[in-house]
């Protein structure tokens, strides 16, 4: 019964992680008059190391939700959940969420020996300032100052992760529907976060892997792209992420494989029905 439950909770962790990989997936701005929520269903593939720094790449195939709401206060799509609680269209409050999956500790990869990692959940608040918008071109710079405390998923805290980053939004081809999202940023963490996928305690150590305990600090600098666009009965996506950990501060950890991580996925969902009431499509 364990075990079945263990598998359940692998599943559910990587259907969550490639869920909220895709919400790197921006949706475009668009005055037009469109339905208040949407819903439909999907699949979508996804390809990205087991941690930063592995060299172990794991590819999956899972079921990819699509969810849509454009209420007056509260929004949610694939920018995140956002609340509009400041009067101003130039600051805005959203939801910061991403996941990991769970790392099995084999005879031969650098973690031979060790305790296995959980899944963790990250999720916290973000703000977002817009420096910038031309509604003629619909397109936009923003900062986005995302704030995330980390969580396994049998409740265990593994610290809190901040990475900002300057998002650029536009539709490359003028008025084609498509949107393209281009996001660079450095990513910070706290010691226990670092801990929790690099540190090697002593008595784990071995000749070729010796002791390790990581700091809190600089993180590594990433580097998304994606490309999206709705269609009349479907949603079309894909994105690409760079991450780079040079003088990142667990970069001397031998747990540390790479000095570089890659991450990619593409994503079709289906509608399965919409509001009949409709509201202005701008953010």
């Amino acid at each position: 019964m364990m075990n079945c439950f263990s598998k359940w909770m692998k599943s559910l962790a990587r259907m969550l992680a490639l869920t909220l990989a895709s919400w790197t997936l921006a949706l475009p701005a668009s005055g037009e008059e469109k339905p208040l929520w949407e819903i439909g269903l999907g699949v979508g593939a996804v390809s990205f190391p087991e941690y930063r720094g592995a060299s172990r790449q794991r590819n999956l195939v899972l079921p990819l939700p699509y969810f849509v709401y454009r209420g007056e206060i509260f929004k949610a799509d694939r920018d995140g959940l956002r609340s509009k609680i400041f009067n101003s269209d130039r600051v805005k409050l959203s939801f910061s969420a991403s996941a990991s999956i769970p790392v099995d500790s084999n005879s031969h990869g650098p973690r031979r020996g060790m305790p296995d990692l959980k899944p963790t959940v990250e999720f916290g608040p973000a703000l977002e300032f817009s420096l910038w918008r031309n509604e003629a071109s619909k397109a936009r710079f923003d900062l986005r100052l995302p704030v995330r405390a980390a969580y396994t998923f049998n409740g265990k805290y593994v610290g809190v992760i901040f990475s900002p980053g300057l998002n650029f939004n536009t539709d490359p081809f003028g008025h084609s529907g498509w949107n393209l999202g281009v996001l660079a940023g450095p990513i910070f963490a706290s010691a226990r976060q670092h801990k929790y996928f690099y540190d090697v305690k002593p008595r784990y150590a071995q000749p070729d892997r010796p002791a390790y305990s990581a700091s809190g600090g600089y993180s590594g600098t990433q580097f998304v792209a994606s490309l999206s666009k709705r269609f009349d009965k479907f949603w079309l996506g894909g994105f690409v992420r760079y991450d780079t950990l040079r003088s990142a501060v667990f970069a001397d950890s031998p747990l540390v494989e790479r000095q570089h991580a890659w991450m990619g996925g593409l994503g079709m969902t289906w509608m399965l029905g919409e509001s009949t009431q409709t509201v202005g499509g701008n953010d």
